[in-house]
């Protein structure tokens, strides 16, 4: 259990409380409650890690209830997908409920309330209902049918419960006020009639409770101790306590209804209405498409539990709502896949390179690490030939000297083995490359201990041999709208704002054959490109791999070129306001090479801090600091090493940066280099 105030959110201050003012800890019980209408996203998710890191803070049980009170919208799928999703987040519920299991008791306890004169029977058309509540300013009008008598109450509720009349010909009302302020206590709502199987109970029942109704009665039944529901429920509270208020008795514990925000993440949309609409126009593949937000889309795309509770847990629980911004999604996944996804190659976009001095005929088993970032990770072979497939961007025939891949007359190193020189090319008759010659220092192997393996060169790429190479089809994912908030325009829908260019299908890429055998629970981190993993439409002999996100923000700097944002624009604010994080470095900075000892090593720590919150895109433009600035130029390069080792894809400014400080005279500046070189 947590300690400490401070580390407490509001929902979990508020429990703390209750136990300070003597309720007793065995009591607690909390429940997740969704309805079982379509499938979780990622909004259900904050509600799942809520409720069940309750259970787990406090030692105590949390229920599964399905809501499942509408027959014409539930299905025995939603259910199944629900609790998978819940168990692959890895939480265990206490008991598996139904609100349909307390029907007979829901019945019985309504018709309590009609016998005691507070409920009664409403033949009017819903619009006409609607229409007598009034208006927040204005008190509603009584039902010709409010002071109906009991016996006729009775004998019309048992009508309906039998199926004799019409779906929308009755309903039963909670006689209350309907001069209340709060517009729920209008004499809601509690039963209607819907002439349809239900999943689970078939045709037995042909009314069925409304939310309102059902909710905190099933909290009561089941003895939740806190009912935790998003905002909009906030208005329902006092309905929830007048229900309670009608069975309550002394000798049992009454449930306590608390409200925080619903999550709700840019560049997506969070309605089940609007993600059904997604699904049904075929705009998406399905349910578990990687670009929905739902749980089993990201499963699909690649999250992982961990990576889907982290972002729950950086992202917090609040009192009013708000947007979560999508890149801190991407973030927790980066994160979570950085120390656990094994390097692999391949090659999206393959042109043909032949090393003219290696052997024909011969093959090489090369060693490859399989994650820098995890100790004894292990490694695994790759093979080596004379012909090979590299990416066609990282070629070009002629190039400056801030290019650092492959060009003819230079050098580059191929990842784990040799380093090659560019010398000639064969184009088609369209002026097309369509091979590559090189040579190859048949002394550079990486690991092998020679003075020429040794050698630094600027530019490091991934490729493949083309003869072992294996064939798969590769989707790349980007968010599914360009519009930050794609619902909040209006009378604009959100179906105009759809992202063309969601997704990318490469049908001939070329990965290493130690792909070959992969399955659907591994994660990869395709070297220089991003991290994927195996699609369940995958098979042996075709394989498919999905993005699960890029090695970088390339979203955010693609959007930040668009709008001609200044650098200064893409400044993250401090913590608690005042100087950013890169201003910050830039003055611990200034006086770096005035210190020593403790002082020195207190500002690298805080500059390491720092680099935390910092982005590349914040970080390149000092990149160009004056020679003379060296103290800047350290402090940059210490930043920059953290961002590396966070997984930041090296390109040719970075390389000709670091290449700029191990020439550099100043020793401080040359160390740092070495390190991240």
């Amino acid at each position: 259990m947590k300690e400490g105030s401070d580390s407490l959110n509001f929902i979990e201050q508020i429990i703390s409380e209750d136990l300070k003012s003597g309720m007793d800890k065995n009591v607690l019980r909390f429940r997740f409650p969704p309805e079982p209408n379509g499938y979780l996203h990622i909004g259900h998710a904050a509600s799942i890690c809520l409720n069940f890191g309750l259970g787990e803070d406090y030692q105590s049980p949390v229920n599964l209830r399905f809501d499942d009170t509408n027959p014409s919208k539930e299905e025995q799928e939603f259910v199944d997908s629900i609790k998978s999703d819940i168990e692959w987040l890895g939480f265990e519920w206490a008991k598996e409920c139904y609100t349909s299991d307390y029907f007979q008791e829901l019945y019985d306890w309504a018709v309590e309330l009609i016998k005691k004169g507070k409920a009664y029977i409403d033949g009017q058309s819903p619009e006409l209902i609607a229409e007598q509540k009034g208006t927040p300013t204005e008190p509603g009008k009584p039902s010709p049918h409010r002071d109906r008598p009991v016996e006729e109450n009775l004998e019309l509720f048992e009508k309906m419960k039998n199926g004799e009349f019409e779906a929308g010909s009755y309903v039963l009302r909670a006689k209350i006020d309907m001069a209340s302020p709060n517009m729920l206590m209008r004499d809601p709502l509690m039963y209607r009639i819907i002439n349809k199987a239900h999943h689970r109970t078939g045709t037995d029942w042909c009314i069925y409770p409304m939310y309102d109704w059902a909710h905190g009665q099933s909290d009561y039944i089941e003895q939740v101790s806190h009912s935790l529901c998003t905002l909009e429920f906030k208005s329902h509270r006092e309905l929830y306590d007048w229900f309670l208020d009608q069975i309550y008795d002394e000798n049992k514990l009454r449930p306590k209804q608390r409200e925080f925000a619903r999550r709700n993440l840019s560049y997506t949309v969070m309605s089940k209405r609007k993600l059904l609409e997604l699904v049904q126009s075929k705009t998406v593949a399905g349910w578990d498409d990687p670009r929905m937000p739902t749980i089993s889309g990201l499963r699909r795309r690649g999250y992982t539990p961990e990576s889907i509770r982290k972002f729950s847990e950086i992202s917090g629980i609040s009192k009013r709502d708000s947007v979560t911004d999508v890149s801190l999604l991407e973030y927790a996944i980066r994160e979570d896949l950085n120390k656990k996804a094994t390097r692999a190659m391949a090659v999206l976009d393959p042109v043909k390179l032949v090393i003219t001095n290696y052997p024909e005929g011969k093959t090489e088993m090369l060693e490859a690490e399989n994650n820098p970032e995890m100790e004894n990770s292990g490694v695994h072979e790759v093979p080596f030939s004379r012909e090979l497939y590299i990416e066609k961007d990282d070629f070009k025939e002629e190039a400056g000297n801030k290019y650092f891949r492959l060009t003819l007359g230079k050098e580059v190193r191929l990842k784990n083995a040799y380093i090659i020189k560019g010398e000639s090319v064969d184009k088609d008759e369209n002026g097309n490359i369509t091979t590559i010659y090189c040579t190859a220092d048949l002394d550079s192997r990486s690991g092998s201990g020679t003075e020429a393996s040794m050698r630094k060169v600027k530019g490091t790429l991934h490729w493949v041999s083309i003869e072992h190479a294996v064939k798969a089809e590769v989707r790349e994912y980007d968010r599914l709208f360009l519009d930050e908030a794609p619902d909040a325009h209006g009378q604009k829908s959100f179906m105009e704002f759809i992202n063309p260019d969601s997704l990318k299908i490469t049908k001939e890429a070329y990965l290493e054959p130690f792909l070959a055998s992969s399955s659907m629970d591994d994660k990869f981190q395709f070297q220089r490109v991003g991290y994927f993993t195996l699609d369940k439409d995958s098979s042996k002999d075709h394989l498919i791999f999905n993005k699960t996100v890029g090695l970088k923000d390339s979203w955010a700097k693609s959007q930040s070129k668009d709008q001609n944002q200044a650098p200064k624009q893409n400044q993250a604010p401090a913590k608690g306001g005042g100087r950013s994080p890169i201003n910050e470095l830039q003055k611990i900075s200034k006086k770096y090479t005035n210190l020593s000892g403790n002082k020195l090593e207190t500002a690298r720590n805080s500059i390491v801090k720092l680099a935390e919150d910092i982005s590349y895109e914040e970080l390149e433009p000092l990149f160009g600091t004056a020679k003379k600035k060296v103290g800047t130029r350290i402090g940059v390069t210490i930043a920059l090493g953290v961002l590396l080792n966070k997984g930041l894809e090296r390109n040719d400014a970075i390389n000709e940066f670091i290449q700029a400080g191990l020439e550099d005279d100043n020793d401080l500046l040359k160390e740092e280099a070495n390190t991240i070189q």
